[in-house]
């Protein structure tokens, strides 16, 4: 009998059975599938559910700069996932952008699932219906339908699939609910199983219709299978160089392919130079707001379609938890202070919390642990140097080092990712926007800034978001002042050790946190100063105007936190430690041991570095 032959093939349990999460990509695959969406809406976590990995998901825009990618197999095959970066639109204004809608036009994706947040569905909406203009293989996610229905928002699936003329499918993905049904919606698309027909926004001014569709019957006649030569036009009628350069170099031909993947017909490069000609001829047609008036209508199109979505009469005062929490945080009164206060609250928790747990492994580690290796060391009878090598060297070094960073970081590390599943992160970068204005940079620095208190590598690949390369390079350039999660450890022990030391005991958890929060906020100085001067020297230019959305406050998944901190963070930077530790013990050892003409090696490098010490 068949393993499966008790649960009905349609059910959500058999679904999930059939679901095998396969994690990083191997070499072949049946199925493509782009996950695409604005920031913030879920995608990250769609992707860990779908394909078993655990990509780090924060709670702030731009946190995904660089696709990842995952497969999974579901009913015999297997489909890889890649995950876009986040963005508002596919215009190629931002290189973010740019990633995202070359991937979904020129990648050919066999299914584009668009993950919205159910709690901004008109927002959310604009990227939906720019990329149905795209593709019509579409499967649209509703996520974050818990935070919809306390907020008392209902939304009605079955109208917006009419709407649009692609499934869409209802959710939460941070708790695994509607999982099973996207894999089904994904699958069937995948397989030609189930046909769509993606409503596309039409209607423009009768001036730019027949403009577009002179166009558009150039177009395809010289790339006859493209599946929409409507929105290639209008792409070309805005001058879109990457599509122009589609054109020119064929390969926008190359999206007309057979079943078995070839392609169907190579456009001769007079009828491509045709083409651009043409556009550069109608463009001159169009009238001055041509733009602005096919993205009015874009906008006006999703206005209606969420209106029709969303039930009538069940929507209550929505989000006034937010927007008197951000009276709070984001006062140009109280946002720096309670920004300090936090910062110090955390610091103050790890260093005061860390003492007892700290003095407990060194007790094990050191204490005992230390005196029952040597016993056992002695009664195997091993040599004194082999023991003084391994135990005094490389043991005591290895347990100094977990018995002092361990205890903080499992303390400061969840504590951090808590502020940053909450949503308080994006609150710190708005408060300091006018400070990187005023020094030259970009605003969206403020939010590299906050990646590189996690990790300054994160931090610099983050600055991908900047679009001026100038400001780019500032943000790089500047990115090692944000204390990493690497270095905070060690201004808390340095902190802890030689300032707290100072203060009465009672006091000294608070002297320590406020020293740690002015070494952080000298960093952040630096950063600006060192801003200032690149801005007005050797990078010299206007600063960019930036606009920040400060998404919604979220309840923080405990286990996810707990999860991400103590694996993802505390683990993998102890073990770094550790890896430090065990060859700096050794050396220690046997620079204190080694002897030279009856004095050691570490007598004779105090001999010689003495002097330096005193200039």
């Amino acid at each position: 009998m068949d393993a499966f032959s008790s649960t009905c093939e349609s059910c959500a349990q058999h679904r999930e059975q059939s679901l095998v999460r396969l994690g990083l990509s191997p070499d072949r695959w049946d199925y493509l599938v782009a996950l695409a969406g604005n920031p913030n809406v879920g995608k990250s976590t769609v992707f860990n559910e779908l394909t078993g990995l655990r990509q780090h998901t924060g709670n702030w825009p731009g946190k995904t700069v660089v696709r990842a990618e995952g497969v999974f197999g579901y009913e015999g095959k297997r489909t890889k996932v890649v995950d876009l970066p986040g963005t508002y639109s596919l215009q190629a204004v931002s290189v973010d952008e740019e990633v995202a809608r070359d991937f979904v036009l020129f990648g050919r994706p066999d299914v584009t699932v668009v993950v919205v947040d159910s709690t901004r569905l008109e927002r959310n909406l604009n990227l939906v219906l720019q990329i149905l203009e795209i593709t019509d293989r579409v499967v649209v996610f509703l996520n974050l339908m818990d935070e919809a229905r306390r907020n008392g928002i209902a939304l009605d699936p079955s109208r917006l699939e009419s709407e649009l003329g692609v499934p869409v499918v209802t959710g939460t993905a941070r708790e695994g609910i509607g999982i099973s049904d996207l894999l089904e919606a994904v699958h069937e698309v995948a397989t030609g199983r189930r046909k769509t027909s993606p409503y596309r926004v039409q209607e423009h001014a009768p001036d730019i219709e027949v403009v577009v569709s002179e166009l558009s019957s150039i177009v395809l006649a010289a790339f006859p299978d493209v599946p929409n030569t409507r929105w290639v036009s209008l792409r070309l009628l805005n001058g879109d160089a990457a599509v122009q350069e589609a054109v020119r170099s064929g390969e926008l031909g190359q999206l007309s392919r057979d079943d078995s993947g070839e392609v169907i017909r190579d456009t001769p490069e007079p009828e491509r130079a045709r083409v651009l000609d043409a556009a550069t001829r109608l463009r001159w047609e169009l009238p001055a707001d041509f733009q602005d008036i096919v993205t009015a209508r874009s906008y006006a199109r999703a206005e209606a379609v969420a209106s029709h979505a969303q039930k009538k009469g069940l929507v209550k005062a929505a989000f006034t938890f937010d927007r008197r929490l951000d009276q709070l945080l984001t006062s140009r009164l109280l946002g720096f202070p309670l920004m300090l206060l936090i910062l110090g609250v955390v610091f103050w928790l790890t260093i005061e919390g860390a003492n007892v747990p700290s003095s407990m492994l060194a007790t094990l580690l050191v204490d005992q642990g230390h005196s029952w290796l040597k016993a056992l060391s002695a009664s195997a009878g091993l040599p004194w140097w082999l023991d003084g090598f391994m135990l005094d060297g490389v043991y005591l070094a290895t347990a100094w080092v977990i018995s002092v960073m361990l205890p903080p970081m499992a303390i400061f590390f969840p504590l951090f990712t808590l502020l940053e599943d909450f949503g308080y992160l994006p609150r710190v970068a708005f408060n300091l926007d006018s400070m990187f204005k005023k020094a030259g940079a970009h605003g969206k620095q403020a939010l590299t800034m906050c990646m590189g208190f996690g990790c300054n590598a994160a931090g610099v690949v983050s600055t991908r978001i900047i679009d001026s390369p100038r400001e780019r390079l500032i943000a790089i350039i500047t990115n090692n002042f944000s204390l990493c999660n690497g270095r905070w450890l060690t201004q808390i022990l340095v902190a802890t050790i030689f300032i707290g030391a100072l203060a009465p005991p009672h006091l000294g958890g608070v002297v320590s946190a406020a020293a740690v929060v002015s070494i952080a906020l000298l960093g952040v100085l630096m950063m600006f100063l060192s801003s200032w001067i690149l801005s007005r020297t050797v990078l010299r230019g206007e600063a960019a105007s930036f606009s920040l959305e400060l998404p919604p406050y979220r309840p923080p998944r405990l286990l996810q936190t707990l999860y991400t901190s103590i694996i993802d963070r505390t683990l993998i930077v102890l073990w770094r430690a550790v890896v430090f530790a065990i060859p700096a013990g050794a050396v220690i050892w046997l620079i204190s041991n080694v002897t030279i003409g009856g004095g050691s090696v570490a007598e004779y490098s105090v001999q010689w570095l003495g002097p330096l010490g005193l200039l």
